[in-house]
């Protein structure tokens, strides 16, 4: 057995839970008493729930599978959850790969066939809203290697698997993904050997990010398998192929070799061709290229070595202090996402395109309440539309030489682009450690470059920002609070968190901060 857990059966207690949901009581989350609503509704986050609440009013009864200050990216549904959802007359989610796929998996595992399964953003500029290409560069110094899956799998909630079969090297492989609370979640774990738990599932056209940790110097060779899998239990393999890295400065590639040591890459595996290759995006042009595995290597050299943390749930790497050559995930916690951008509402503009589909569909659902959901919706697009206006003119006030957005989130992409902003972004490299000298100084040298008075941090992703704040104490700059996936103590509403934004960013960035 494992010293360490790769699996969950929460997913089987969730709908365990949710066959029982008419009659239980027993299940966290479940309300109380009956509602006269019209329309019983779930959505993924609270941000749109509250939009659903400011078109439905009180023909609708909602609520929201992540909590208040919960994350998206990373919510591990409950058997509470679940309930609910299998009493929903619709689901609203973002989509766009916004939520953690186990949160879409339980929506499609739970709500009755027959409910409509809205993902808002997936066909926003219907609706008058716009969606825009996810940017990552952060600069790394290493190879910055994550895992894909392209190509289309039939069935809604279905996911491909990919699993590790087998590894040649000097040393141990270990992948594994630090959540934002710095919990490792280990995917595969050579040292006990390769078998079926080495492995994860993403949905179909995902990519997410992870750690690559070898023990040892020298070249490896791993061996990965695909396999769609369907919600009604059905598996069909469909390709494998191997990857080369060499791990220290002393490992040569093979000659001929496609050598790639920098950059964002993934190791691909295609559900429709059977095809498994390099994904990487050329740092020059940027356009995205494909590499046949076998004609790819994939450099770890000597400047990614670093030594195993002295934290216990860190002891699956090996000795604390022993020498590890590790390929960062460089972005803290579980995040698998798409091509485009899915924290659209960030944008006012596109918010108002929510609502537009809000009301759309819960027409389709409820003919009856057609007249309030209109009076809703016309009256909530009058409130955004001043709100647009009043978020424009709190920004314009920042000068120019401030406009630079340094966060704990990349969330801000559609705010910056709509109201004249720069994102600087900020990531940890490797999470749950203490970074290197040359890494704060990195942070340093970006926070005096850009000149900025302020950097921010959102709420519930607090436990992510020390060194953050650490470096932005001591290059006498502020910290200041910013909400993009979710609400907080304070704020509960759309409305309230957009003018908070405004707010603050004027206050930390303008010419009196």
């Amino acid at each position: 057995m494992r010293g360490h857990a790769k699996g969950s059966t929460r997913a089987a207690l969730a709908v365990g839970c949710a066959l029982l949901a008419t009659a239980a009581t027993g299940c966290s989350g479940i309300r109380s008493g009956s509602s006269d609503a019209a329309l019983t509704v779930s959505t993924t986050t609270a941000i749109i729930a509250d939009l659903v609440k400011q078109v439905g009013g009180e023909r609708v009864d909602v609520n929201s599978i992540v909590p208040l200050h919960g994350d998206p990216h990373s919510y591990e549904p409950s058997p509470g959850d679940a309930a609910k959802v299998a009493r929903a007359d619709v689901v609203f989610s973002n989509g766009l790969l916004l939520e953690e796929p186990g949160i879409m998996k339980m929506v499609h595992n739970n709500a009755p066939k027959s409910t409509p399964k809205i993902e808002i953003a997936e066909k926003l500029e219907q609706y008058g809203g716009t969606v825009m290409k996810l940017e990552e560069d952060l600069g790394l110094d290493v190879l910055w290697l994550g895992w894909a899956v392209e190509g289309r799998v039939a069935g809604d909630g279905s996911q491909v698997r990919t699993t590790a079969t087998k590894l040649e090297g000097p040393g141990e492989l270990r992948v594994y993904l630090t959540d934002t609370l710095g919990r490792p979640k280990v995917y595969v774990d050579s040292a006990d050997g390769l078998d079926a738990e080495d492995s994860f599932t993403l949905p179909p056209e995902a990519h997410t990010h992870v750690n690559w940790a070898f023990s040892k110097p020298g070249t490896y060779k791993l061996t990965v398998e695909g396999r769609t899998e369907t919600l009604n239990g059905n598996a069909e393999t469909f390709g494998s192929g191997t990857f080369t890295f060499t791990v220290g400065d002393a490992a040569e590639a093979p000659k001929g070799a496609t050598v790639l040591d920098g950059g964002h890459a993934d190791v691909a595996l295609n559900a429709e061709t059977g095809k498994v290759y390099v994904r990487a995006d050329e740092e020059k042009s940027g356009e995205r290229t494909r590499h046949p595995a076998s004609d790819v290597v994939l450099n770890v050299p000597d400047r990614a070595k670093e030594s195993v943390p002295k934290e216990q749930p860190y002891a699956f790497l090996g000795k604390p202090g022993a020498d590890l050559w590790v390929l960062p995930q460089a972005v803290i916690g579980k995040h698998v996402h798409g091509d485009l951008d899915p924290h659209a509402w960030e944008d006012v503009a596109n918010a108002e395109a929510y609502v537009r589909r809000i009301e759309a569909e819960l027409i389709k659902a409820d003919p009856d309440g057609k007249a309030t959901y209109e009076k809703n919706a016309a009256a909530y697009l009058k409130t955004l539309g001043a709100l647009d206006q009043e978020v424009a003119r709190k920004l314009a006030t920042i000068p120019e030489e401030n406009r630079e957005l340094i966060t704990t989130h990349d969330a801000f992409g559609y705010l910056a682009k709509a109201y004249g902003m720069q994102v600087a972004g900020f990531v940890v490299p490797v999470p749950n450690r203490e970074p290197s000298a040359a890494e704060v100084e990195q942070l340093g040298n970006t926070i005096r470059e850009k000149q900025v008075p302020s950097v921010f941090l959102e709420p519930n992703l607090a436990a992510r920002a020390d060194v953050l704040k650490r470096v932005a104490q001591d290059q006498g700059v502020a910290v200041c609070t910013i909400y993009g996936g979710s609400f907080g103590d304070k704020i509960h509403d759309y409305v309230s968190m957009m003018r908070h934004n405004a707010n603050e960013l004027a206050k930390c960035l303008g010419k009196d901060a």
